[in-house]
């Protein structure tokens, strides 16, 4: 038997044949066309049939995954009427006379070259999305047929290169158990899509394609982000008896269903879930949420060609805090920029987005944007429990004149006769290490704090969460960070404020003994993690978490808190 090691992106155990991706021939060499007219009329109907495809892909998508991961179609239907790659391929076709393979995969390499060697998520995902819909244009041209991986119809379980957001919404939860791929992480498009499905899955293996064979008997443990190839029956047989027990653990997980999340001292914690769009709430209610912890709003913004309307808006933060009942909703303000970008809205290229126009700094220069929203959610306000947050805050400068906004803004519909609550807190996400520093004056003016881990890890540790060459650095279990924050959730408690987390930390179960032990108030995490944390923390007592979190404060290394962790939690 061998075994490879990688990412666990999704938890669960499959052990099934392996289906061994491999991509079509897609090559073509330059050729001269007589009748360029002609060449291009016949890239044109490559282009249609492929957005026929992705309209189907996106329905299937949002029936299935959601809204917010059905916007991953929409870019890519963007893509392919996109003028800026449009035109300079037929004027390619038209001036040199040559075949339109050559003319789109010659184009489209060098806007996919250009965005990776940019060394940030956003332009790399923007690089994904070219390449996926370049092969997908390019099999009609050259009438080669991509495996429809829906059309799998035996138990399997996927190996490839990487899975594309396209090849992940066509996967049939009846037949397809898991899937491994060579690259990835825990925040790439399939990882997400993966979990959303509640499927298995290990990334970043780095070799699994040149290590399994199709056919090959393999087992995915998401739980542990191993593969094993060919192993022995015994070793199978083990893992159906561990796959039984993770089954038999969900359903424990599932009768928790609307217990309020206590630790064994008596602690309580609000176990809250992150969300894009309304039609996410089914999943929240599902699993048991006890409030929303972050309502990513930029969906509402993403995947068309102009601003949403307030109308529309005002609808969609309605419908949500109708749908929570009264329980609190977190919604976060429009964060675009670094790895999201509005086609329609034309903003400078930059050299480091992540550090540049962004989020708040965005919305306090383009006022009229931001007054928009603010006005939704002011008059939305009345139908539930809602708390604003912004975004990106590096400074009190920045809130300050966020928070004036508005309140002109509340004013102004006052004034109309618009129904407004009085009862609206005001906070902030604290991603950048200066503002977990200064949380001490921050929190004599905002009502809440909210840590956004997974940028305040990489701002903190200068490491790219992408970018594979440094992921060793992604430590959220590093003294480091956790001392950060502490600083802030003490902040908070001194001024008599609470303290959540949103990131990707919320619902890791290393880090939750030590959240709980600094004093986190709220965690907020994919819905689907929510029962299995807060099976974990009723069976923590929050005094001796708290003694844990001291001795981990003190430590010089991520490992040593690990190994900590685990003496604690495994006895």
């Amino acid at each position: 038997m061998r075994s490879l090691t990688g990412i666990a992106a999704s938890s669960g155990i499959a052990v099934a044949k392996a289906y061994r991706l491999v991509e079509p021939e897609l090559s073509s060499d330059k050729k001269n066309v007589e009748d360029a007219e002609m060449e291009i009329d016949r890239f044109r109907a490559a282009i249609s049939k492929a957005i026929q495809e992705l309209k189907q892909i996106r329905v299937k998508a949002q029936n299935e995954l959601g809204e917010d991961k059905a916007a991953i179609f929409e870019a890519h239907l963007l893509v392919l009427s996109d003028p800026e790659l449009l035109h300079p391929i037929e004027d390619m076709i038209k001036t040199e006379k040559i075949n339109a393979e050559y003319a789109l995969k010659n184009t489209a390499d060098m806007f996919i070259t250009l965005f990776e060697q940019m060394d940030n998520e956003y332009m790399k995902e923007r690089a994904a999305d070219i390449r996926d819909v370049t092969k997908r244009v390019l099999s009609h041209l050259l009438g080669a047929e991509i495996v429809n991986l829906s059309m799998i119809s035996a138990e399997a379980i996927i190996v490839a290169e990487d899975l594309t957001p396209s090849d992940t919404a066509q996967l049939n939860r009846k037949y397809i158990k898991a899937f491994t791929t060579n690259v990835g992480g825990r925040t790439s498009h399939s990882a997400i899509m993966a979990r959303s499905m509640e499927i298995p899955a290990v990334v970043g293996t780095k070799s699994a394609t040149d290590e399994i064979h199709n056919g090959d008997i393999i087992i995915v443990d998401g739980l542990k982000g191993e593969v094993h190839i060919n192993p022995t029956q015994e070793v199978i047989d083990q893992y159906k008896q561990e796959q039984i027990r993770y089954e038999a653990q969900k359903v424990q997980w599932a009768k928790l269903l609307n217990e309020k999340t206590v630790t064994s001292d008596g602690h309580h914690v609000e176990l809250a879930a992150n969300i894009g769009t309304p039609k996410d709430l089914e999943g929240v209610i599902k699993n048991g949420g006890e409030g929303i912890g972050l309502y990513r709003t930029e969906f509402l913004y993403m995947g068309r060609n102009e601003l949403p309307s307030e109308e529309e808006q005002f609808e969609s933060y309605k419908a949500v805090l109708e749908g929570m009942n009264g329980k609190p909703v977190v919604v976060r303000t429009l964060d675009i920029g670094g790895d999201k970008e509005l086609p329609y809205l034309d903003l400078p290229k930059e050299m480091n987005p992540f550090l540049g126009f962004r989020a708040i700094r965005l919305c306090l220069e383009e006022q009229d944007i931001f007054r928009t929203q603010l006005r939704a959610l002011l008059r939305a306000s009345s139908f539930g429990n809602l708390k604003i947050m912004f975004p990106m805050i590096a400074t009190l400068d920045e809130f300050r004149a966020a928070k004036a906004i508005l309140v002109e803004e509340k004013q102004k519909l006052e004034n109309e006769g618009v129904l407004v609550s009085e009862q609206i807190e005001l906070g902030i996400m604290v991603e950048i290490p200066s503002t977990a520093v200064m949380a001490d004056q921050f929190a004599k003016e905002v009502d809440f704090f909210s840590i956004g881990t997974n940028d305040l890890i990489q701002y903190t540790m200068a490491a790219d969460r992408m970018n594979e060459r440094v992921s060793y650095l992604y430590q959220p279990y590093s003294p480091a960070i956790l001392r950060l924050v502490k600083m802030v959730i003490d902040a908070a408690h001194k001024e008599g404020k609470w303290a959540g987390m949103c990131g990707e930390m919320a619902g890791d179960e290393t880090a939750i003994p030590l959240l709980l032990g600094l004093g986190l108030d709220e965690f907020s995490m994919s819905a689907t993690s929510i029962l299995k944390a807060r099976s974990q923390i009723l069976r923590l007592s929050k005094k001796k978490m708290e003694e844990l979190a001291e001795k981990a404060l003190q430590m010089s290394t991520t490992s040593q808190v690990i190994e900590a962790v685990k003496e604690i939690t495994e006895k």
